[in-house]
Formats: structure tokens, C-alpha cells, sequence
């Protein structure tokens, strides 16, 4: 009767080994990061565009 519950109380408590990131995790931190990429082009994207039309158009003379 207890030997189920001694078992599932085993391996709940057993100590796990997490040695660096998975697949998974590297996956959502590139995710974030071109989601961030992603919001800033989306939100400067015509300011930049024209300040390197200015600096272009000033180097040319």
C-alpha cells in the first residue's frame, strides 16, 4: 500500500542535475530578442531611415 507513495516521494525529492540551457530556452531568448528587434524597427524605423538619407545626402555634398 505505501510502496507507491514511497516511490512518487522518491522520485519528487530526488536531486536533478541542470547543467545549462536547453533547446527550449534558447529558442525563447532568441524569441525575445527578435521581438525586440522587431518593436524598435518597428517604432524608430522611419527616423533612422532618414537620418541616414541626411548623412548620406551631406557626405555627398
Amino acid at each position: 500500500m505505501l510502496q507507491p507513495l514511497v516511490s512518487l516521494y522518491a522520485f519528487l525529492t530526488a536531486p536533478r542535475e541542470e547543467k545549462g540551457a536547453t533547446a527550449t530556452e534558447y529558442a525563447l531568448i532568441i524569441a525575445g530578442i527578435a521581438l525586440v528587434i522587431f518593436a524598435a524597427v518597428s517604432v524608430f524605423g522611419e527616423q533612422l531611415s532618414s537620418m541616414w538619407e541626411d548623412l548620406g545626402s551631406q557626405l555627398n555634398g
